[in-house]
């Protein structure tokens, strides 16, 4: 700890530095407000401890000089006995705290050391948050693919107004993190970020859960409590499943909406907030509202501001970027010296639908990173449905073949097994639905599965297939 004395008694100055100098402790002093200035500019100090009562210069101007210059720096001042109105001026000022003569150094090291602590917690904090802001910066969402930076121009023009956002997607595509990059790029970035999942928490709960409630409101409640709203204000609230909120909290958010205000269970008494409202629905809310399951003014006051959450299907160019992200991560993470995805893998996760989105994928390459031995990731590190069959080889035509019937029947095969593929994928290869899907017989398609090595088919179906006429 570097310490900055400034005082004008040369033998409080020397009785302060020998009860405070130690191995981690190195204390300056200066007899005069301009040596002190002087000082306090040309070293980088931890706390600086000021007398009021300075010959050259009032010890209140020097302070205002240190906060102007450093205002991070804590300052202490001395103040004389009986002189409140100073200290209070002082406190006014930016002082950190003050300390009445006479004092024991005891009494000072107790101020200094508490200075330091809290300076280092807002350092630490500053430091948090930026490297939150970092993190959520539009620039580390991986994406590259026209449906993603669609979603980014939006966010950057409604990031920074009052207005409410609904995030709508599949699960598994990222909403809360579009959320929270909508948060950490706002204004509001330095106020609190609450999440609220509308469909974990039990429904005789959540209402005291968003908007708190009085002591003995209902049973149990056996203290006051601020909800989640109030602990939002001057922040974000991010309304997950906003679809699985009850019909009667939803009347109650609709009044949050309108009027800023909410009420603790049991209490008449309305409470001014200020919220930012982002909610998520992987539901369909038009359709909700068409059946009376989700109320349509209620609807309109989330939907200011609509945004879709692309499937990881309508962003197919961005999976290699996610699984090289997602192979770095977890390799980091499980000590895995895990250098690449092969081709092969590569074409797999380009091929396959992922009913579970970027969720899906990232969950996958946990598991192949935690399994795999050698140093890819490889196709027998690939778990099912992943693993089952190969991949259908894009159809290619050589630049030097005429050839127009080969190259149509090229062309034909390689759909007709990608169809293939697809409605068993589909049908969770149920063949009778598969082959209903695509408009063709069941011998047809278990002739077909044969053909392309889809997958293996045994010896009971091939004689099914024989024995059945049709």
């Amino acid at each position: 700890m570097k310490v900055l004395l400034i005082d004008d008694e040369s033998s409080l100055l020397k009785l302060i530095q020998m009860s405070l100098q130690n191995p981690t402790t190195t204390i300056t002093t200066a007899e005069t407000a301009k040596r002190g200035l002087e000082l306090f500019l040309q070293e980088t100090y931890d706390v600086a401890v000021c007398d009021i009562g300075l010959p050259d210069l009032d010890g209140l101007e020097v302070l205002k000089k240190m906060k102007a210059s450093l205002p991070e720096i804590p300052v202490v001042m001395i103040t004389a006995h009986g002189s409140i109105s100073s200290a209070l001026q002082a406190m006014r000022t930016g002082a950190y705290d003050y300390i009445q003569k006479p004092f024991e150094p005891e009494e000072l090291k107790i101020v200094l050391e508490r200075a330091l602590n809290e300076k280092k917690m807002s350092t630490d904090l500053q430091r948090l948050r930026q490297e939150v802001k970092s993190q959520y910066d539009f620039s580390n969402i991986i994406g590259n693919s026209p449906a993603i930076k669609a979603v980014f121009e939006r966010i950057r023009k409604a990031a920074d107004t009052k207005s409410t956002i609904l995030i709508l997607g599949e699960s598994g595509t990222g909403k809360e993190l579009l959320a929270k990059a909508i948060h950490f790029n706002s204004s509001r970035r330095d106020g609190p970020f609450v999440v609220i999942d509308c469909g974990a928490i039990p429904e005789n709960l959540l209402e005291s859960e968003l908007f708190g409630h009085l002591k003995g409101a209902f049973t149990g409640a056996d203290r006051t409590k601020k909800g989640l709203f109030e602990e939002a204000h001057g922040g974000s609230v991010f309304l997950d499943e906003i679809g699985e909120m009850p019909t009667e909290l939803q009347s109650k958010l609709l009044r949050v909406l309108q009027e800023s205000t909410i009420r603790r269970v049991g209490d008449a008494k309305p409470i001014e907030i200020d919220v930012r409202i982002i909610a998520a629905t992987n539901r369909n809310l038009e359709l909700e509202v068409k059946e009376g399951k989700f109320r349509q003014d209620l609807y309109y006051r989330l939907n200011v501001i609509p945004l879709n959450s692309p499937s990881l299907r309508e962003r197919r160019e961005d999976i290699p970027l996610l699984a090289n992200f997602f192979l770095k991560k977890y390799s980091k993470e499980y000590k895995r010296d895990l250098k690449a995805i092969s081709p092969q893998v590569m074409d797999r996760f380009r091929s396959f639908d992922w009913p579970g989105n970027v969720r899906q994928l990232e969950n996958l390459i946990e598991q192949m990173v935690v399994m795999a031995e050698g140093e890819n990731l490889t196709v027998e590190n690939l778990p099912p449905p992943l693993n089952e069959g190969t991949p259908v080889e894009p159809a290619t035509v050589p630049t030097d073949s005429w050839d127009l019937k080969a190259a149509i029947e090229k062309v034909t095969s390689y759909t007709e097994e990608c169809m293939i593929r697809k409605a068993l994928q589909q049908t969770n290869k149920n063949k009778t639905k598969a082959a209903e899907l695509l408009k063709i017989s069941r011998r047809a398609l278990i002739y077909k599965v044969q053909e392309y090595k889809i997958e293996q088919i045994s010896e009971t179906e091939i004689q099914a297939v024989e024995n059945d006429p049709a």
